[in-house]
């Protein structure tokens, strides 16, 4: 199952008037300044995935508002606005779709509670080196944090599958000699097993290859296959430049298995490796969010250069010109 649309109205940061944006089948690229709504979607698209699992898994989503925010408060009561065109989300894959409305704090019943979309989504914050009884807190407790960064402990913590395909088999090899080992999880915490024997603890390893690490075990718990959304916000955070090629390389090729791909970015070098890396066969579109008159504005363009508001772009040559001005 594919997402091919997302509309959004009045709805946090998307205030003011209807965004509406229609996706690829294979990697999705979000640029933009901060506070343009690119996490606003990942987590749109994954909560709306998380609810298409209702009729096989009872209980598997949560309330809509805690993958957004460890707030009680209702997202009406956030915005301080009630109305009928007041946050609506619409995610559709096909003719199917998902719709909530905060102001009644429902969802439209039918069909998209039985579709059972796979999707994972990575957050920008590393959660497995917080794996020490943070599962069970959560469960007896609860804890300060949304939704996104629970599940992502959660899906890390599944057994691994006895069967890895051929495709897949090489990823997890390309990731080990990154992280120079495998990743293994012992006694509620994850461990980076070199391939020296060396045990690290994984909030003791480096912050690039946490990245690495839990991609691989994702991939090696089964839940990057083809038919899977993966949903990564910032996937360059904490990489050394020299590793974002292999970031792009290792995307590129889950792509090509089947799994569909929205990222959310500000790094130059990940755009451009995607545009000169890319086979023909590869589908993969960039969209640039920017604040409008009126609400967030989108361009969506197949090269990265085309686009209009391209504020990594934008940067980069007000760093140039700035040192232009220095030297003279």
């Amino acid at each position: 199952m594919k997402v091919n649309r997302v509309r959004l109205t009045n709805f946090l940061v998307f205030a003011g008037d209807t965004f509406e944006v229609e996706f690829c089948e294979g990697i999705n690229i979000f640029i933009g300044a901060n506070a343009t709504g690119k996490t606003t979607l990942l987590k749109s698209i994954y909560a709306a995935c998380e609810f298409s699992n209702e009729v096989t898994h009872p209980n598997k989503a949560k309330k809509f508002q805690d993958y957004f925010s460890s707030s009680k408060n209702a997202i009406k009561e956030i915005n301080q606005n009630q109305n009928d065109d007041f946050g609506v989300v619409q995610v559709f894959s096909g003719d199917n779709e998902f719709h909530y409305k905060a102001w009644d704090n429902g969802m439209m019943q039918g069909d998209w509670l039985k579709l059972g979309i796979k999707s994972i989504l990575i957050p920008s914050k590393d959660m497995l080196s917080h794996s020490k009884g943070f599962i069970a807190m959560s469960s007896k407790y609860g804890v300060p944090f949304d939704s996104t960064l629970v599940d992502i402990l959660v899906n890390s913590q599944l057994w691994e599958t006895k069967e890895i395909n051929t495709r897949n088999r090489k990823l997890l090899d390309e990731i080990g000699k990154v992280i120079d080992g495998t990743v293994i999880y012992e006694d509620d915490t994850f461990y980076v097993l070199k391939s020296n024997g060396l045990k690290v603890e994984f909030s003791l390893e480096a912050e690039g290859y946490k990245r690495f690490g839990l991609l691989w075990t994702l991939i090696r718990n089964g839940l990057l296959e083809n038919g899977t959304i993966l949903l990564w916000d910032e996937p360059e955070a904490s990489i050394n430049p020299e590793l974002v090629p292999k970031i792009v390389h290792l995307l590129l090729e889950l792509s090509r298995n089947g799994v569909q791909v929205f990222l959310a970015t500000h790094d130059y070098n990940l755009m451009k490796y995607f545009s000169i890396t890319k086979k023909e066969q590869d589908n993969i579109a960039f969209y640039s969010l920017y604040k409008a008159d009126v609400g967030i504005g989108c361009e969506r363009e197949d090269d990265y250069s085309l686009l209009e508001h391209n504020s990594i772009v934008d940067a980069n040559i007000k760093l140039l010109e700035d040192d232009i001005e220095g030297v003279l």
